[in-house]
């Protein structure tokens, strides 16, 4: 299984960005997507994320700005963020929970990391 993460950038404060995350591989279920940010000198630290068929949790840091979305049959989740701050600035991870067989628990996959930097 592989987690492709797309859509980081440069933005100025105030901008919007969508970043995309598409899982493939050997993919039975997927029972949650999401994303986390680690800043420099910071942990990583959980952004949003979709839990099949339950809730979409956010971080209070980003609620009313982000929104996290699901094309389950491109196996992708998305994360549009608007109203952009320089606290912002991190690499974005996708995260995944996937089931590779009906038999099998779900494990968690992670993707490579996207940087995105909010500077004027």
């Amino acid at each position: 299984v592989q987690l492709q993460a797309s859509g980081g950038g440069l933005v100025q404060p105030g901008g919007s960005l969508r970043l995309s995350c598409a899982a493939s591989g050997s993919i039975f279920s997927i029972n949650g997507m999401g994303w986390y940010r680690q800043a420099p000198g910071k942990q990583r630290e959980l952004v949003g994320f979709i839990i099949s068929g339950g809730p979409t949790t956010y971080a209070d840091s980003v609620k009313g700005r982000f929104t996290i979305s699901r094309d389950n049959a491109r196996n992708t989740v998305y994360l549009q963020m608007n109203s952009l701050k320089p606290e912002d600035t991190a690499v974005y991870y996708c995260n995944a929970v996937i089931q590779e067989s009906v038999s099998a628990p779900g494990r968690s996959y992670w993707g490579q990391g996207t940087q995105v930097t909010v500077s004027s």
